[in-house]
């Protein structure tokens, strides 16, 4: 007998169905004896629900309900019934059992009780099958199905920028290195330094920071397009909102300006969440019970409520008159930090926010120039709870002023000769931006470390599973 999945059997129900032998087959969560009869609740992962299974001891070994435990897999056969129970609109009368796996109760991780999520990052492998990872997952596969369509809806191509790469789009330095040479005795040049020319790819080469300079590239060609994988940091950056290893989501558009690159960022930003609101109710809702009180009043504010819009000076103005002692002091010429950002967003606006034209020096090379000779045209998109969620520019277009910039910030120019090229060859104003993926995860699921939104996460001296 074909299986069906549970979402199928609780969300859209088909009359046809009732009262004929379905088969489901999935994980125990629980199991509650009665005199005569043993529930069983059963989850496949398709939905946060688990589907009741009714189980009359008379019919069934006493040796196969016994090892019937948490944790234990089983395909079910049995008559699909309306339920007398609240909260569930069927339940299934259980004909033919099969255990497929069986699962040791006093071994076995995750029981009913809760679970430190904490915890849980320990038992990564497992976590999956708890319901605030079931919820999370299937968010974060929701977001990804909806950032793809909201992109080829509107003609952007979906471009796949190298994951090793030679360049450092954002100039920090802080890059996992990529090689094959011998780790105990490299080979070296006459002056000692190690000889990358022996390398498999000739040269240094790293992990991608971003995929952005590449974007650029076919933007130049193609008008719009988009990457969407996962880069990588080697930063010694242990908080809830850094990974070692993330996805980002990054636009580059020919023809658009620092305004355009708002009003898109913004449709963005509203569309996903609109679609988590739409597509994963369910989920949110768990969540909200659990985690977060406020997320989906949160989520619909996002989308109901125009983003704010000012420049940096005015933002550091505020924040210097609001009376707030923050950790990090502001003056003009700091780059702001995520109690400064909440702060904009949470009390003084209490909507997102979007700040642009900031200080240079703190930005990177490849962002357009104001005329003042002290900013560029960049934006950050400010959340609540999250701070910055999305950075991206007007990028320099003009040939001289980008090659003036390279010299003023020591890049070698050998380095992004390709990347100037595009500069000498019919350039055009373009802009873009960049969204962690994980940042949107841990926004929408109301979730508070950025360790419990994806599945398994690289931070500093943690690399398991």
């Amino acid at each position: 007998m074909k299986r069906i999945k549970i979402v199928d059997l609780l969300k859209k129900p088909a009359a046809d169905l009732l009262g004929t032998t379905v088969t489901v087959k999935g994980w125990v969560r629980t199991r509650r004896d009665s005199k005569n009869v043993v529930f069983i609740a059963v989850n496949d992962g398709s939905i946060i629900h688990s589907i009741q299974v009714v189980a009359d001891t008379t019919k069934f070994d006493e040796a196969l309900l016994k090892d019937i435990t948490t944790g234990c897999s089983v395909r079910i056969d049995g008559k699909l019934v309306e339920s007398p129970a609240q909260g569930q609109p069927v339940e299934i009368h259980a004909e033919e059992i099969e255990i497929y796996g069986k699962c040791p109760s006093d071994s076995y991780p995750l029981q009913k009780k809760g679970h430190t999520l904490e915890f849980l990052r320990e038992i990564a492998h497992l976590r999956p099958r708890t319901n605030t990872f079931g919820a999370v997952l299937r968010i974060r596969h929701a977001m990804a199905f909806a950032i793809h369509k909201y992109f080829n809806d509107r003609g952007f191509n979906y471009l796949h920028t190298p994951i090793i790469t030679g360049s450092d789009a954002e100039g920090a330095g802080a890059m996992f290195r990529v090689s094959t040479l011998d780790a105990e005795n490299p080979p070296r040049t006459p002056e000692g330094k190690i000889d990358y020319s022996q390398d498999f790819f000739g040269k240094e080469t790293n992990l991608t920071v971003s995929g952005q300079l590449e974007g650029e590239l076919g933007a130049l060609a193609l008008g719009e397009i988009y990457t969407f994988g996962p880069t990588f940091r080697a930063e010694n950056s242990n908080t809830p909102r850094h990974l070692a290893e993330f996805w980002m989501i990054e636009p580059e558009m020919a023809f658009y300006d620092i305004i355009d690159n708002m009003d898109l960022s913004e449709d963005f930003l509203k569309s996903l969440v609109s679609y988590a609101l739409e597509h994963c109710y369910d989920d949110l809702e768990f969540l909200q019970k659990m985690y977060d009180k406020e997320l989906i009043a949160r989520l619909k504010g996002v989308v109901e409520t125009p983003f704010k819009r000012l420049a940096y000076t005015e933002a550091v103005e505020i924040l210097m008159k609001s009376g707030q002692k923050f950790e990090f002091p502001v003056s003009w010429g700091t780059d702001l930090q995520a109690e400064h950002e909440r702060y904009l967003v949470e009390q003084h606006f209490n909507c997102p926010v979007i700040l642009t034209d900031y200080p240079a020096e703190i930005k990177a090379f490849y962002m357009k120039q104001n005329d003042d000779g002290k900013t560029v045209r960049a934006m950050d998109v400010l959340f609540p709870r999250i701070g910055e969620i999305i950075g991206g520019s007007q990028r320099e277009e003009d040939f001289e002023k980008l090659l003036n910039r390279i010299h003023e910030l020591h890049i070698p120019e050998k380095d992004v000769w390709w990347y100037l090229e595009t500069r000498k060859f019919g350039s055009v104003p373009h802009s873009g931006f960049g969204l962690g993926f994980e940042r949107l995860i841990l926004f929408v699921t109301g979730m508070a470390n950025i360790r419990d939104v994806i599945p398994f996460p690289r931070t500093p001296k943690n690399a398991e599973f």
